[in-house]
């Protein structure tokens, strides 16, 4: 594929700054980048290889002058980097057509253009809208739907009456529908409580891979439209996590907790069940959330508190040391002087 420079810069809402008819073969990093590709430069710290790069062109924030290329100055320029990467972004093979291969029940209903690889199974009553794509190894189980354009990539296993949007991404091996972890203790012994729920998963979704979303114990867990799943996140039973929110890898969010919208949860966090974080709110990596959190906040820490209060804490602690010999010397001057009292008053 080859696009005018003119043309990358109408795609990116940016200026072109030098030979606006460069042609524009692929993108890259600065490092790697070849001449007839175009790169990009957000941070500082890359100004040593934004000197050697033998990238054609430039995506940058205001022109920069050590690069003499042509240049396409954008606000954004992550966001300009994703929307050229997907032009230049191979798709996956489509499978043409149904495999004979897979297991498809004559009880199902498939849309046009649906792709089904070999060794996938669907089961009775599921529904397939038109264009998904369901990769080898896929499990769609008795009456799954399954929206348009959706892929379900390897592995990728969707248990009963679960539905999945349209445009959804699923990574290999995510499971959508286990049973949510439910169980009452019958003195001691443990008694499975049923969970007949759904997951119901909105449009334009990403799943990382591997993560594991169960279904309710009874109405859906929900993850609303626009969320971004990474890799080894857990979504237990009944949450709901709110339009166009990020769940970064090995994440565990517990059981009827209620997500706002555009709420980040930071790699390795943990959710206390029945817990409302609120709408815009971000918790930063390795937290611990024991209590509500509310629309706007930015906690950190285990417990998790507001993350400032956690900077300033963290400071103090790094001085305790410090402070511990200041004490010692303090009770030393003031046994001294009790010392001196007690033999004047002797």
């Amino acid at each position: 594929m080859e696009i005018p420079l003119k043309r990358v810069a109408q795609i990116v809402s940016g200026k072109c700054v030098g030979d606006e008819k460069f042609v524009v073969t692929g993108i890259n990093s600065l490092d790697q980048a070849g001449p007839s590709e175009v790169s990009f430069f957000s941070d500082r710290r890359y100004s040593e290889s934004l000197k050697i790069t033998k990238a054609g062109a430039l995506l940058v924030s205001e022109k920069n002058e050590l690069f003499k290329g042509p240049q396409v100055v954008v606000p954004g320029v992550e966001l300009g980097y994703a929307k050229i990467a997907m032009i230049f972004a191979k798709s996956s093979k489509r499978y043409p057509g149904i495999s004979p291969d897979a297991f498809v029940s004559k009880k199902c209903r498939l849309g046009e253009d649906v792709s089904i690889f070999p060794m996938a199974y669907v089961g009775d009553g599921a529904e397939i809208d038109d264009g998904a794509t369901i990769f080898p190894g896929v499990v769609i189980d008795e009456r799954v739907k399954i929206g348009k354009r959706t892929i379900l990539y390897p592995n990728v296993t969707v248990l009963r009456d679960c539905a999945i949007g349209n445009d959804v991404i699923v990574h290999a091996g995510t499971t959508i529908g286990s049973d949510g972890f439910g169980f009452v203790r019958d003195g001691s012994t443990s008694v499975k409580i049923p969970q007949t729920g759904i997951v119901q998963i909105g449009d334009h979704v990403e799943i990382g891979a591997n993560n594991c979303i169960d279904r309710a114990a009874f109405g859906k867990t929900w993850i609303k439209g626009g969320v971004k799943t990474d890799n080894l996140v857990q979504i237990a039973h009944n949450v709901v996590i709110g339009e166009h929110s990020i769940i970064v890898a090995f994440a565990g969010i517990s059981g009827s907790s209620r997500l706002g919208k555009g709420v980040v949860i930071g790699g390795q966090v943990g959710v206390n069940d029945h817990t409302e974080i609120g709408d815009g709110a971000m918790v930063g990596p390795q937290s611990g959330v024991a209590k509500s959190i509310p629309a706007g906040g930015i906690v950190s820490g285990t417990p998790a508190i507001p993350h400032r209060e956690r900077l300033k804490t963290e400071a103090l602690i790094a001085r305790l040391p410090r402070f511990s010999n200041r004490v010692r010397d303090l009770e030393k001057k003031v046994q001294e002087l009790e010392d001196r009292l007690s033999q004047g008053a002797g």
